[in-house]
This record gives structure tokens, sequence and C-alpha cells, in this order.
């Protein structure tokens, strides 16, 4: 029953989530194009065999970053449909996304469906932040906006077939997210504090009762930059909170989160999580269940270290 219910409220979202315009291209495209390679991996499981999946965004990249070859912004243009976060993660991207919608070809944003959160910074004030992929909830919604636009998209996908695959991730994610509830209740409410690289684990943090005490970058993306005075405020509050771990993306150099733990004069860890891309298959996040489990377990090891 909880499952028919996500799927008619992400039925309800879907018109919302995707462009409405691009409802035009009429089936005439091929396949499926996915930005980001978490998005990829999960509209992978659920299309299965049903229609191709091409993936943009190769393993350790950058989503805010990362740019697309003249072929591939060609291929962009030809899908039966663009999958896309949104929200302005995509920076590198998002034109050729536009480009796409302009040629009519359907779009599907997301971020946008899955009752996106404020950035629990001030220095992105007034944006929502797109990292919703830290909750395996809102990921859940993402299954079935995913999967209802593949069906209403993409022709010649067998709907059953693509929904039944649907499902059965969909019970992954649940039980995803039963046990990260087990392991974060190890920690307790004094523990719960999270200092990252930049500000990327607001949905766990809303999830799991966690505090984000700051970010060593004060914005939801890579390519801004921190000052003297964000360095040394964010040091403050390290030392105000008792953090004993900093957090930086895998695929990020931990240059700045160093320095951080340099300035706040702490013993402070800095541990690699993978925040925001996976990695090659045997590299420890080559899926989003296992980069999602990898975070977690991570997580919990440097902030219960000594408990």
């Amino acid at each position: 029953m909880r499952r028919r219910a996500v799927a008619t409220a992400a039925a309800a979202l879907l018109a919302l989530a995707v462009l409405p315009a691009c409802s035009a291209s009429g089936g005439d495209g091929e396949g499926v194009v996915v930005t980001t390679n978490i998005l990829g991996d999960v509209t992978r499981e659920i299309v299965g065999d049903e229609a191709e999946v091409t993936v943009l965004m190769k393993p350790d990249a950058d989503p805010h970053s990362f740019g697309v070859s003249a072929r591939q912004a060609a291929e962009l243009e030809r899908a039966g449909l663009v999958v896309h976060n949104g929200l302005g993660l995509e920076e590198g991207v998002a034109r050729n996304v536009a480009a796409a919608e302009e040629a009519g070809v359907a779009t599907l944003a997301v971020a946008e469906g899955t009752d996106p959160l404020p950035y629990a910074s001030d220095a992105s004030e007034g944006e929502f932040d797109p990292h919703f992929w830290t909750d395996p909830v809102r990921m859940r919604t993402a299954v079935e906006l995913i999967s209802e636009s593949v069906i209403a998209h993409v022709d010649g996908v067998d709907a059953d077939r693509v929904r039944a695959n649907a499902e059965e991730y969909v019970g992954e994610l649940e039980e995803l997210d039963a046990w990260m509830t087990e392991r974060f209740a190890t920690l307790p409410a004094e523990r719960r504090a999270l200092v990252t690289n930049h500000h990327v684990f607001g949905y766990l943090a809303d999830r799991h009762d966690f505090r984000v005490v700051g970010a060593v970058i004060p914005s939801g993306t890579t390519l801004a930059s921190p000052s003297a005075s964000d360095l040394e405020s964010l040091a403050g509050a390290v030392r105000e909170n008792g953090v004993p771990a900093i957090f930086a993306d895998s695929s990020q150099p931990d240059r700045l989160a160093q320095v951080l733990a340099e300035e706040a004069g702490l013993d402070v860890e800095v541990v690699p999580l993978y925040s925001e891309s996976l990695t090659a298959e045997g590299e420890g996040a080559a899926t989003y269940l296992e980069m999602t489990r990898a975070n977690t377990e991570a997580i919990v090891d440097a902030l219960g270290a000594d408990l």
C-alpha cells in the first residue's frame, strides 16, 4: 500500500518535474540519456533491457563542472528522454540540457520532484539544495518519477516490466534506509555533527537528525572558494562542537579540509566520502547502494571512533 501511495504521489509530481512543452517530442527520440552517474545507475536499474541508457558523467567526476563532447551534446538532442538532476547541480551541461529542451526532447529534472530542501548555508540562502540522493526516501520518489517518465516518453518499453523493476529497486531502497537508521542510532545526539568540503549532506542530516556545523567551502558548489574569514569562522565552530572529523569528497583534493584541520589546531581526521560521484567498478562506490552504504559506515566509524 505504501509503495502504491508513493507511485501515485510521484505520478502527480511528474507533471511538475517534466517540462510540459517537451512532451511534443512525440517519441521520435531513442533511449534515455542521463547526466549524472548516480542517476544513471538508478535509471539503468529501472529500465533494465527495455531501452538503451547513456550516462554522460564519468566515474569520479564533479557534477558541478563536468562537460560533454559535441557527440554527447548531439545524443542529448536525439534522446527519447533526458534525465538530469536539476536545481543547478550540473553547471557544466545546463546549456546542453536546455538545447535538448528547445529541440523538443522530454526532460526530467528529478530533484525538483523530490520535495527539495533549502540549503543549510547562509551563503546559499534562498536556493534549493540539489543533493537529494543522500536521503534514500527521496531517492525512492525519484525512482517513481523516472519510471513513469520512461514509460511516458520512451517508445517500445514494456510498462509492466519497467514498473516491476522500479518496485524491486524501491524495496532495496527501503532496506537501505532501515539499515542506515540502525547504524546512525549507534551515535549519540552530541556526535551527530557534520563538517564537509561543501554543503552536500543536508538531506542526510535532515533525515537522520544530524547538525550541519558547516563546510570548508560555504556553498553548495565546488566551484566556489572559501575566504580566510570563512575558514576562521568554521574553525571556531569545529572547536565549539568538538567535531572529530571533517568529511571531504573522494573525487576532490582534500587540501582545503587539511588546511582547516591545521588552522583549527585540533586533532581532526579528514575522512573521504563518495558524496557526488560513483567510482569505477571495484573502487568502493560503483553503484548508488554501494556508495550510500560506504558513506554511512565511514560517518559512523569516524564520529563514533572512541565510543
